[in-house]
């Protein structure tokens, strides 16, 4: 949905794969003007990915139903990042995103 809206995609997750022909990247891939991370991982699952996306210094950070995270939602608003606890795909369908 995000490729429908006309925004450019990178995945990251744990896992191998491709979603959309674009391939998961795993790990810690250096990417560069990042403006939405949009989490789908658990918040149990976080933490390990707490300095990568910061350091990523993303505009925002949407925590997706079941991602909430209220700790890693203040250490991303410390720095200056927007958070958002919001459905992506909601956000897209009614033109909030």
């Amino acid at each position: 949905m995000l490729l429908n809206h006309g925004h450019e995609v990178e995945l990251l997750g744990i896992k191998k794969g491709e979603v959309a022909s674009i391939l998961i990247q795993n790990g810690f891939p250096k990417l560069e003007n990042i403006d939405t991370v949009t989490m789908y991982i658990g918040p149990q699952h976080q933490p390990a990915y707490y300095d990568y996306i910061l350091e990523l210094n993303p505009k925002r950070i949407v925590f997706n139903p079941g991602t909430e995270n209220p700790e890693f939602e203040t250490l991303a608003q410390s720095k200056g990042i927007a958070v958002e606890e919001a459905c992506t795909l909601v956000l897209l369908s009614t033109g909030q995103y």
